[in-house]
């Protein structure tokens, strides 16, 4: 048998992603699937978007410079300037998505066995970018009774050692819906000067906080050689098939080798960086501010149903879109086939992510789901019934 890399065989399937075909299946055999399982909004993409893609006149769609279309770059530069922090030219690179964004930064900074301290739980394809360019995850452990709160120098100063290369957070949090306070992303970024650490925080939920902290690790100047900030258009503008995102530093030495990744792959699409630019341009706090009250309508709706369903324990998050839930079940990957395969009510079952793929010992998780709360809120209402009718069938079936 042909030899494979043993790097890309340290990565797991998506736990979001894994269960496809036995949906494909479940459809087949007539069932309505709910999907708690990918964070992909039903909220209506822009019709700027769609409208400055509609309205391009040229005769050919070009190669876009490699680092990015100027109409982007600086429809970006607009927006973080908004939040109060200034980019220059080669600040921000547009990369496809948040994801190719965390692949070039772990390129640039990892060698072969290098560590990346991450909060635990974590979203599951970390393990993937991290792991095919060589370093591996350290986790730093929370739990659900202290709030997923981790950023403190007691809890994250003992994991440091020769290997450690960077701290990489998701802020809000997925799956968690942690929100840093002003204070935690002060000590994230004072732990990052002391040991000469990158410090890549994923906000690719940003305008999604239902607490009033909107916060950004750009804003603090004095970190500007270690801060690295992973954005995307997917979640804030609710169109995920784009694939435009960026990878925001002023480390410019960063930067330099970056682009040559962006060369490497010559550009990310003309067409659709267009259409990001043109929702920068015309879409502001108001946008903003009613995406996230309807989101906050589906989490009140989601925990709401939550709540009914015997032996569940969770905690409400303050943002993103996303819940993790320990569930009384033995294994909640078992638990998913189940409803796929062999459970139904009324023609319904529901899928969610299970939470082994979240932690990075597969036990820790294995009795926790996550569950994206994106679609409207009385059909999350229906999933989550779904899900404990779902659960007292899998224990009766087990009983037999």
């Amino acid at each position: 048998m042909m030899k494979l890399s043993s790097r890309i065989r340290r990565c797991g399937l998506s736990p979001m992603r894994q269960f496809y075909p036995y949906e494909v299946a479940a459809v087949n055999k007539g069932l309505k699937v709910h999907h708690m399982n990918i964070g992909q909004p039903d909220i209506e993409t822009p019709p700027a978007f769609l409208e400055a893609v509609k309205d391009y006149q040229k005769n050919v769609v070009p190669y876009a410079p490699a680092p990015g279309e100027e109409a982007y770059l600086q429809a970006a530069r607009a927006y973080y300037a908004g939040l109060g922090c200034a980019l220059e030219d080669g600040d921000i690179l547009a990369t496809f998505g948040g994801s190719e964004a965390l692949e070039i930064v772990m390129a640039c900074i990892l060698e072969e066995g290098d560590e990346v301290l991450v909060p635990e739980p974590f979203y599951p394809n970390y393990t993937t970018f991290i792991g095919v360019t060589g370093g591996k995850i350290c986790p730093i452990p929370t739990s659900a009774e202290e709030g997923y709160r981790f950023a403190s120098r007691e809890r994250i100063e003992p994991l440091i050692n020769e290997r450690t290369r960077a701290l990489l957070v998701t802020n809000p949090g997925n799956p968690t819906g942690v929100v840093l306070s002003r204070e935690e992303m002060q000590v994230l970024v004072d732990i990052a000067r002391k040991y000469e650490l990158f410090l890549i925080s994923d906000e690719v939920y940003r305008e999604i906080v239902y607490t009033g902290e909107k916060n950004t690790m750009l804003a603090f100047a004095e970190a500007a050689e270690n801060v690295v900030v992973i954005d995307s258009v997917s979640k804030r503008f609710s169109t995920t098939g784009a694939r435009v995102g960026a990878l925001v530093s002023r480390n410019h030495a960063l930067m330099d080798e970056a682009l040559k990744w962006a060369q490497g792959r010559l550009c990310i699409t003309t067409l659709d960086q267009l259409g990001a630019a043109k929702m920068y341009e015309t879409l502001g706090m108001e946008y903003f501010r009613s995406v996230r009250d309807e989101y906050r309508r589906r989490r009140e709706a989601t925990v709401e149903a939550l709540r009914k369903i015997p032996g569940v324990e969770f905690t409400s998050p303050d943002g993103a879109f996303y819940l993790m839930v320990t569930l009384p079940v033995d294994d909640t990957e078992k638990l998913q086939y189940f409803l796929l395969e062999e459970f139904e009510d009324r023609g319904e079952t529901v899928m969610f992510a299970p939470g082994a793929g979240f932690y990075s010992d597969p036990e820790l998780g294995r009795n926790k789901i996550r569950i994206a709360y994106v679609t409207a809120p009385e059909d999350l209402t229906r999933a989550v019934e779904l899900l404990g009718l779902g659960i007292a069938a899998y224990h009766r079936r087990n009983q037999k």
